[in-house]
């Protein structure tokens, strides 16, 4: 059986990150919206450990994770894959919103969510944030990122801006 939803508002944060860079948006998305909306409830999961549950229990959703050869990473690929029909009907409407760290472009991953959102019928509330690396060669890929105080400002900024809209009912 599936968890009933709680009655506190509930932002839930889920990443995917390999080198650090999405871990570190998300973290800063979180760490702001707490701030800016003490009575919300903000949960911060790794896409590993989100079950149909968590979904159906979150009343806003914010997708970060890395792009990988021009697509989602694998291991977000797969909590939609574990997660889709199990939500399908039951999450529609809910806001989202999406932050993709990528090597140089980003647009795949971000597209890739967008297209999985129509299906759950979510509402993107935010435009899509992308963060560009910049990592073109193997070892750049595979080497630990370090995000900008002006990527992570941003990060939070809509971290903080999806807690304030979903606790004042504007979602």
């Amino acid at each position: 059986m599936i968890a009933e939803r709680m009655t506190q508002p509930r932002l839930t944060i889920i990443w995917h990150s390999r080198t650090g860079g999405s871990a570190a948006l998300a973290q800063a998305a979180a760490a702001a919206a707490r701030v800016a909306a003490p009575e919300l409830l903000v949960v911060l999961r790794r896409a590993e450990e989100v079950d149909a549950a968590a979904l159906l229990a979150s009343d806003a959703l914010l997708f970060v994770a890395p792009e990988n050869l021009a697509s989602l990473s694998g291991a977000m690929k797969e909590m939609f894959d574990r997660t889709y029909y199990a939500c399908l009907g039951q999450i529609e409407g809910r806001p989202y919103a999406t932050i993709i760290c990528a090597g140089s472009d980003g647009t795949g991953a971000e597209r890739q969510i967008d297209r999985i959102a129509t299906g759950w019928r979510l509402r993107r509330v935010a435009a899509g944030m992308i963060v560009v690396t910049g990592a073109q060669t193997g070892e750049a890929i595979w080497a630990a990122k370090a995000i900008g105080a002006g990527e992570l400002a941003a990060a939070a900024d809509l971290g903080a801006a999806l807690a304030v809209g979903l606790e004042d009912g504007v979602f």
